[in-house]
C-alpha cells in the first residue's frame, strides 16, 4: 500500500512531528497553536444542554442547523455591509479546514492556477493539489513581511482561478493593509478570479484593525469568507467552521462539503449559536489579554538572543533564531536543550531558504507556561 501521488510529497504535517517531540521529552509547547485552558464556559453549556433536552441526536441540515445560520448572519452581516441570506449563502463545516477543502475541491477545476501567500498554513497547496490545481506562489518576507504588488501581479494569470487570503495571516501575525488588500481585489477583477479568505484570526488583531477582502467594491460576488469557532473561542477541538459568500460561490461548497462529512455535530452547533451571541466586552477582552502575552513572549525572546518580528494579529510570533543552522534541525535541537518545542517555519514556504532563519512561537498559553518558556530559552542563549 502507498500514499496516492497527490499527497505523497506532504508527509506527516509538522505540527503532529513537533508536538510528538513535545510528549517525548516532556517539553513546553508553544508549537501548535491551542489554548493551553478550557474553551468558554457558556458555549460549553450551551451544547451540553442541546444533548439533554433531546431532538438533537440525529443528523442536521447538510448546510447547518438554521438557529446557527441565522446568528452567523446577524453577526457578520453588520462586518460585510449587507444582509445576509442565512439559507443561501451560509454554511456550516467541520472547521475551517474542511470550509478550505470544500472550497477548493468544489469551485477549482484541473488546470486551473491558485495563488498562494507564503508562508501559508500547510493545507493550502495539499487543497491544491487534491483539486488538481496549479499553485503560484507570492512570498511575505522578513522583517515587515509585508506584500510585494510586483510580485503578486507576476503570479496572476488567465489560467488563475483563485487566490487563498489568510488575513490575520498565520504564521507572519501580519494584518494586510488597505493597500494590499486593493491590490488583491484589483486583480481578482482584472483575471476573473476568486478570493478563498480564510480569517480564523478575525478576532485577533493589536494595533490596527482588521479588514475584509469581501467588503471592497465589487468583491463580495467573487469571495468567500471563511472563519471557525475554535481559534476565538478556544475550542479548536469541537472543528467548527463556516463559510459566508454569493449563492453561486456557496453552491459549490456545498456540493463538496455534503460528500466531505455532509454535517457537522449538531451539539456543537447549538454551542456555536450562544458563541456568536457573546457580547463585544468578551472580543475586547481576549484582545487585551493576547496583547499582554504577546508583549511578554516578545520580550522575553529579546532577553534570550532572538530577533522576535511584533505581530499585528494572530496568536503567532515569528523570530529570527540565533543558530547558525537551518531552522528544523535548530527548532529540534531547542527541544532537547530548552524543553521548549516551537515550529520551524522553512516549512510553509515553496522556497524554504526564505523562512530558514526564523522560528514561529504560538502565545495562546497561560503566562506562567510563558514565563517558564522564556526561562528555559534564557538559560541555552
Amino acid at each position: 500500500m502507498s500514499v496516492s501521488d497527490r499527497l505523497a510529497p506532504y508527509g506527516v504535517t509538522i505540527f503532529t512531528e513537533m508536538t510528538q517531540l513535545a510528549i517525548d521529552h516532556g517539553a513546553i509547547n508553544l508549537g501548535q497553536g491551542f489554548p493551553n485552558w478550557d474553551g468558554a464556559d457558556f458555549v460549553k453549556t450551551a451544547a451540553a444542554s442541546s444533548m439533554v433536552v433531546g431532538g438533537n441526536d440525529q443528523y442536521p441540515p447538510s448546510p447547518g442547523i438554521a438557529p446557527l445560520r441565522e446568528a452567523i448572519a446577524q453577526r457578520y452581516g453588520p462586518l460585510l455591509g449587507r444582509e445576509l441570506d442565512p439559507d443561501l449563502e451560509i454554511t456550516i463545516t467541520c472547521g475551517c479546514t474542511e470550509a478550505l477543502a470544500s472550497s477548493f475541491l468544489g469551485l477549482v477545476n484541473p488546470g486551473d492556477e491558485v495563488v498562494i501567500i507564503e508562508p501559508y498554513y500547510d493545507a493550502y497547496p495539499v487543497d491544491v493539489a487534491l483539486s488538481g490545481a496549479t499553485p503560484r506562489y507570492v512570498a511575505l518576507r522578513s522583517p515587515d513581511f509585508a506584500l510585494d504588488p510586483d510580485e503578486l501581479r507576476a503570479a496572476f494569470s488567465p489560467q488563475t482561478k483563485a487566490i487563498v487570503v489568510n488575513n490575520p495571516h498565520n504564521p507572519t501575525g501580519r494584518v494586510f493593509t488597505t493597500e494590499e488588500l486593493q491590490a488583491i481585489a484589483d486583480l481578482c477583477k482584472e483575471f476573473d478570479a476568486i478570493a478563498i479568505c480564510d480569517e480564523v484570526y478575525e478576532e485577533m488583531t493589536y494595533e490596527t484593525g482588521h479588514q475584509r477582502l469581501a467588503t471592497f467594491e465589487g468583491m463580495w460576488e467573487r469571495t468567500l469568507t471563511l472563519s471557525s469557532l475554535g481559534k476565538t473561542f478556544s475550542l479548536t477541538g469541537w472543528k467548527l467552521g463556516w463559510g459566508i459568500g454569493p449563492r453561486h460561490l456557496t453552491s459549490g461548497l456545498r456540493s463538496a462539503h455534503q460528500f466531505l462529512t455532509f454535517a457537522t455535530p449538531t451539539p456543537v452547533q447549538h454551542g456555536a449559536v450562544a458563541a456568536l451571541h457573546a457580547p463585544d466586552s468578551f472580543y475586547e477582552e481576549m484582545r487585551d489579554d493576547y496583547q499582554k502575552k504577546r508583549d511578554l513572549l516578545a520580550t522575553g525572546l529579546k532577553h534570550a538572543g532572538f530577533e522576535p518580528h511584533i505581530p499585528q494579529g494572530t496568536y503567532f510570533l515569528m523570530a529570527g533564531h540565533p543558530g547558525a543552522i537551518e531552522d528544523r534541525q535548530f527548532c529540534r535541537d531547542l527541544v532537547k536543550t530548552a524543553g521548549v518545542v516551537t515550529i520551524p517555519p522553512s516549512v510553509f514556504y515553496s522556497r524554504p531558504a526564505l523562512g530558514s532563519g526564523l522560528v514561529r512561537f504560538a502565545f495562546c498559553k497561560d503566562e506562567e507556561v510563558l514565563k517558564e518558556a522564556i526561562e528555559r530559552l534564557a538559560e541555552v542563549s
